[in-house]
């Protein structure tokens, strides 16, 4: 493509986006051939795409996919051209698949598809079953289906290991992350929760999905875990200083407060075991300091 002809399509995109609605319908997860000039605008999807298609067929993936706090595949995107979301960045590359979620870069989403671009929208993963369909959709994608299948079995074998169901009630768990945010029913981070043995407490709240809890409530709740969803060497802000209250310091030896890592769960991938398996482990202490009293 000439760069003239790159620079007419950026102008007819801001021209479309103009008189057109930001939120489009996502596009159906299908693609007509094996792409060979693949974007990615979003981290999770740089994930998948990172860990299943051919690397010669990667054009781009998000600047993220290499931040060792945020990416749980900094490696495999070292040397990968970026991308910060924006399409006059994507446009001269040419892509013949792009890669988006739903609920993010909206204005780029909506100049490509203007421009006729394929792009393909992941939906939200609420599940561990949506773990499954979110590899097989984009192996299909990147015509790499076997790929998808090994990773589904990988990540299948990773949770068996973590061991059957532990006895007698379950204990409670609350999620409190950055801005007092927490979790409730219908996500994956609740099933990951269910999954691991802890039954979530703000599932019972009524308050949404997601939905900030003032501290007060999260420390009369007296869970018996309370996950503390941010990284301890992240830079401190007004965000993350709320977990550093000393009234979280103050809960007891009941309350077990464990760290998990945001990028366990943030994205549908096979690290959502690792996040079962942390989980699990504590809730089996929490067993087993029953048994012993």
């Amino acid at each position: 493509m000439s760069k003239r002809s790159r620079s007419r399509r950026v102008f007819d995109a801001a021209l479309l986006v103009a008189i057109a609605m930001l939120v489009v319908p996502a596009t159906p997860l299908r693609a007509a051939a094996t792409p060979k000039r693949i974007v990615s605008l979003n981290l999770c999807t740089d994930e998948l795409v990172l860990r299943l298609a051919n690397r010669a067929n990667i054009a781009s993936i998000s600047w993220l996919a290499r931040d060792p706090i945020s990416s749980n595949a900094p490696d495999l995107a070292a040397g990968v051209p970026v991308n910060h979301g924006l399409a006059e960045e994507i446009i001269p590359l040419d892509p013949d698949l792009v890669l988006a979620e739903m609920y993010t870069t909206r204005i780029a989403v909506a100049m490509l598809k203007a421009t006729h671009f394929p792009v393909i929208e992941f939906p939200l993963v609420h599940s561990i079953g949506d773990v499954r369909s979110g590899i097989r959709e984009m192996a299909e994608l990147v015509g790499e289906p076997a790929r998808g299948e090994d990773l589904v079995a990988s990540f299948d074998r990773d949770l068996a290991n973590i061991g059957p169901p532990l006895p007698g009630p379950r204990p409670t768990a609350l999620v409190f992350n950055a801005n007092g945010f927490t979790v409730g029913a219908g996500t994956l981070v609740d099933d990951v929760i269910n999954r691991a043995g802890l039954d979530n407490v703000a599932a019972h709240m009524k308050l949404g999905n997601y939905t900030q809890l003032p501290l007060e409530v999260a420390v009369r709740s007296d869970v018996d875990v309370l996950i503390v969803g941010a990284r301890r060497d992240e830079p401190p802000s007004l965000a993350t200083a709320l977990l550093d209250h000393p009234v979280l310091s103050k809960l007891g030896p009941k309350t077990h407060i464990v760290v998990l890592p945001a990028n366990l769960w943030n994205c549908g991938g096979p690290e959502v075991a690792e996040a079962v398996a942390r989980l699990h482990a504590v809730a089996a202490e929490v067993v087993a300091g029953r048994a012993s009293q």
